[in-house]
C-alpha cells in the first residue's frame, strides 16, 4: 500500500528561526520524528513516502502516488492539518490521523474528515489499524485506554525518509513520560509520569544509522526530561560518550531536562563529556507563589539562579521557559522574568502566556471553576502569540501588555549581546574536547555555506546597525577572557537575526487579538483566588 506522510505546516514560533536557518541554507530547525517512528512501526513492504509541508508543498505526483495518506501532528499545526485532510479526501483517499493534537482532542472538528483516528503511542494502536487496513475495513478511532507501550521494543526511526539537508538538527528519542506533576503540563498526560527508556544500545543504533546516513550535525534528544529516570540516562551516557571518541565526536547534543539536574554533578559531568552543548529549563517563573499554585514544586527546593550557574559551568548552554499569567500572580510579573533573565545571563528565553491545555489539570480546575473561554476542540496549543484561553486572576490586557514589553525588552538587540557577553563569559570550557583522539587530528577547514553566514552576521551586528560598537566590543572581551566558547558565543549571537524580526511578530499578533476581545468581565469574575 502506497503510504503518503504529509507533515503540516507549523505557523511561526519562537523556535521557527527562519532568519537563521536562511543564512545556512537549511529549511526547517527539525524533522518530525513521530511519522518516521511511525513509519518503521508499519509494515515494511508498504512503499513510503513523507512531506514535511514546512520544507517543501505535495506534489500532485504524491498525490497521485498515494494509497494511503498518513497526518500528524500538535495543536498548533491544527489548521494545516485539516487542509490537507480535505485535499486527501476531495481525491478519494483514505486518511490516518495521530500524534499530540488528535490523541487529546480525536473529536477536534479538524479532524471531523478523518477516516481512521490512530490514538496514543504507536506501538500499540498502530498494530490495531494495520489490523483494519488488512481486513479492508474503511476506518476506525483505536485507543491505548491508558496503557503505555514498552519502548525497548520500538524500532529505528525511517530517518531515511528524510530530506537531511533541509534541517539543522536531527532529532532521537530516548524517554516518553516525566515523574513530575506539574498542573499546565500535557506530557504527563499524553505520555505517563513513570519515565520510560529505551536501551542504551537502542539509542547507539539509531546514532549509527543516522552516521551511515551522512549525518554530521546536532541531534536533539526530544526527551520531555531527559534525566526524569537518572538511572537509566547514566546507563546511556558511558556508551554514547564511548561511540562518540571511536568516531571523533561526529555530533553535539542538546536535550530538555527538569532544574534538578543542576544538583546532580556526575550527571552534568557525563553530559558534558558526551558533547551535549545546551539543555532547555521548564524555569517558568522566578515567582515562587506562581511555582507552588503550578505544582511546580521541584523548581523552588533551591536557587533557580545558582541552578542556572552551575549547569552553565559545566559548558551546558541553558535555554529556559518562561510563563506569564498564573492565578493570582502579582502584578510585574513580566518585569522580575526580565530581571531574572538578565542576571543570570540566559541567551534563549522562551515566553508564552499560560495555555491551559486539553485534559491537563489546570484544565479540569478551570472548567470546574468556570473560568475556561474555549471548547477542548477549539485549543489553540502553547504559541508564543496565543493569549490565555481562560479568564485569569488579573485583567488579561494587564497580562498581555506585559508580556510584550517583557519579550521586546529581552530580544532588543543591544540588551541581547550584553545578556549574551555576561553569559559566555562565566560559561565553562568545552570537556569533551580532551577526549577527542589525537587520531582525528586537527579539526577540517569550516564549510562555505558557514562562513558565509558568519560574514553576513559580522556586516549586520558589527557594521550595520546600532549594535556595532557592543558587538566587537563583546567579541574581543570573549575572545580574551574565555575563548574556548567563542564559536558557540558567535554562533548565539547569530540568533539575534531571528529574535529581532520576531519581536514585531509578538507585537502584532498581540495587540490585534487584544483589539478584537470583548470588554473585560466584571472585577468579581476576575479576583479569583488560586485553587
Amino acid at each position: 500500500m502506497n503510504t503518503l506522510f504529509i507533515y503540516p505546516e507549523f505557523p511561526k514560533t519562537f523556535w521557527s528561526y527562519e532568519k537563521i536557518l536562511e543564512l545556512v541554507n537549511r529549511k526547517v530547525l527539525l524533522p518530525p520524528l513521530g511519522m518516521v517512528t511511525v513509519a518503521a512501526l508499519l509494515p515494511q513492504h508498504w512503499p513510503m513516502k513523507l512531506v514535511d509541508r514546512n520544507v517543501e508543498e505535495v506534489s500532485e505526483a504524491d498525490w497521485d502516488w498515494a494509497e494511503l495518506v498518513v497526518i500528524s501532528g500538535m495543536i498548533v499545526q491544527k489548521a494545516d492539518m485539516a487542509v490537507q485532510i480535505a485535499k486527501a479526501k476531495e481525491r478519494g483517499l483514505p486518511v490516518a490521523v495521530g500524534g499530540p493534537f488528535a490523541s487529546s482532542t480525536p473529536d477536534a472538528p479538524e479532524l471531523g474528515l478523518a477516516d481512521f483516528k490512530v490514538l496514543d503511542e504507536g506501538e500499540i494502536t498502530l498494530p490495531m489499524f494495520i489490523e483494519a487496513i488488512e481486513k479492508g475495513e474503511d476506518g476506525g478511532r483505536f485507543s491505548s485506554n491508558g496503557e503505555k507501550p514498552d519502548v525497548t521494543t520500538t524500532p529505528v526511526p525511517r530517518f531515511d525518509l528524510l530530506k537531511l539537508d533541509a534541517y539543522d538538527s536531527m532529532s532521537v528519542q530516548f524517554s516518553r513520560g516525566c515523574p513530575f506533576q506539574c498542573e499546565f503540563c500535557d506530557i504527563i498526560v499524553l505520555y505517563g509520569r513513570k519515565p520510560r527508556t529505551k536501551t542504551p544500545e537502542q539509542l547507539i543504533a539509531e546514532l549509527q544509522y543516522l552516521y551511515d546516513l551522512g549525518w554530521r550535525r546536532s541531534i536533539f534528544l526530544v526527551d520531555d526530561n531527559f534525566i526524569g529516570n537518572k538511572r537509566n540516562a547514566k546507563l546511556l551516557l558511558p556508551a554514547l560518550k564511548q561511540w562518540q571518541i571511536e568516531r571523533g565526536y561526529p555530533f553535539s547534543f542538546a536535550t530538555e531536562a527538569s532544574v534538578d539536574l543542576a544538583a546532580d554533578e556526575e550527571l552534568m559531568q557525563m553530559m558534558a563529556e558526551c558533547r551535549f552543548d545546551s539543555v532547555f529549563l521548564g524555569i517558568e517563573t522566578p515567582d515562587e507563589a506562581s511555582l507552588s499554585v503550578a505544582g511546580k514544586h521541584q523548581n523552588t527546593r533551591s536557587s533557580l539562579e545558582e541552578a542556572v550557574d552551575r549547569i552553565n559551568s559545566y559548558g551546558l548552554r541553558v535555554m529556559a521557559g518562561f510563563i506569564i499569567g498564573f492565578d493570582g500572580e502579582k502584578t510585574g510579573a513580566g518585569d522580575r522574568i526580565v530581571e531574572f533573565v538578565t542576571r543570570t545571563g540566559i541567551p534563549a528565553a522562551m515566553m508564552g502566556m499560560l495555555q491551559a491545555l486539553p485534559n491537563t489539570g489546570l484544565w479540569h480546575r478551570l472548567e470546574k471553576e468556570g473560568r475556561l473561554i474555549q471548547e477542548k476542540a477549539d485549543a489553540k496549543g502553547v504559541n508564543q502569540t496565543n493569549l490565555l484561553n481562560f479568564v485569569p486572576t488579573r485583567p488579561i490586557q494587564d497580562i498581555a501588555n506585559e508580556y510584550v514589553d517583557a519579550f521586546c525588552r529581552l530580544y532588543e538587540p543591544n540588551a541581547y549581546i550584553d545578556r549574551v557577553k555576561h553569559y559566555y563569559l562565566k560559561m565553562g570550557k568545552p570537556r569533551w574536547q580532551e577526549f577527542v583522539p589525537a587520531t582525528f587530528g586537527k579539526a577540517s577547514l569550516p564549510a562555505w555555506t558557514d562562513v558565509r553566514a558568519l560574514l553576513i552576521v559580522l556586516w549586520r551586528q558589527g557594521f550595520k546597525r546600532n549594535t556595532r560598537v557592543r558587538f566587537w566590543l563583546s567579541l574581543l572581551e570573549v575572545a580574551r577572557k574565555n575563548p574556548a566558547v567563542l564559536e558557540q558565543f558567535l554562533v548565539v549571537l547569530a540568533h539575534n537575526e531571528h529574535f529581532m524580526e520576531y519581536r514585531s511578530v509578538v507585537t502584532q499578533e498581540i495587540e490585534e487579538q487584544l483589539a478584537a476581545l470583548p470588554p473585560e468581565p466584571p472585577m468579581a469574575a476576575r479576583e479569583l483566588q488560586p485553587v
